[in-house]
């Protein structure tokens, strides 16, 4: 039987690495390819603040091809929204029938992606919908997933953790009532290790820095070294 094709909706971060593996242990569609929107004046993953060549590591680690689609700064939501319309006709024409998204529980996100897709051909597909947070938060610790804190919301969480691993240290230093996996906003994670990649990306964490009203830190990829054989 021939699967349905579909693009995963990529952030950089866990949710959505985490979103790549699932679907492939489920082995029930065929990924073929990543959509990123980078913020074109500064060539990184929007809100998360993720450079565009630490993104073209996390692809080829996946053995995807990546669509960028490229949005200003400040970002209107009707020229979000017709960079999109553009990007799901790419889509189309692969032959793409299923988009792919990381989302936990935010129910107004989830039903604004459905009505984003409507009438394209395109079914949205949530494969971590209502999954809870700590358990979910845990399983992708255990199996071996690698992020680090590249943003985060200074009236949620506290300033300590920018940069930081996503590991049990951070879940234990989480203030209560922030979610686990940050779902309502509290912090953005790069993912450089994991099941959903064929080898780990080298990362160097750089300076962090407050923006518009969050705090960032910059992650550089961290040069090879050299085979001693």
């Amino acid at each position: 039987m021939i699967k349905p094709r579909a693009w995963l909706c990529w952030s950089s971060g866990k949710d959505s690495a985490w979103a790549l593996h699932v679907v492939r242990v489920q082995s029930e569609m065929e990924i073929i390819g990543l959509l990123t929107t980078l913020t074109q004046p500064y060539q990184r993953v929007s809100m998360h603040g993720v450079r565009d060549d630490i993104l073209a590591a996390q692809a080829e680690a996946a053995g995807l091809p990546l669509c960028r689609v490229a949005i200003p700064a400040p970002c209107p939501n009707e020229t979000y929204e017709d960079a999109m319309r553009q990007a799901l006709a790419q889509a189309r024409q692969r032959g793409v029938t299923r988009m792919i998204f990381g989302d936990l529980f935010l129910q107004d996100v989830r039903d604004y992606r459905q009505r984003q897709l409507r009438g394209t051909g395109i079914d949205a597909v949530f494969p971590l919908w209502q999954r809870p947070t700590g358990e979910l938060a845990e399983e992708m610790i255990t199996a071996g997933l690698v992020a680090h804190v590249t943003c985060l919301d200074p009236r949620k969480a506290p300033r300590a953790l920018a940069g930081g691993i996503f590991d049990r240290g951070l879940l234990a230093r989480l203030p209560a009532g922030v979610d686990p996996c940050a779902e309502n906003g509290e912090f953005h994670t790069c993912v450089s290790a994991g099941p959903m990649f064929t080898h780990p990306i080298p990362i160097r964490v750089g300076e962090t820095v407050e923006r518009d009203g969050f705090v960032f830190t910059d992650l550089t990829l961290a040069p090879c070294e050299p085979s001693l054989s």
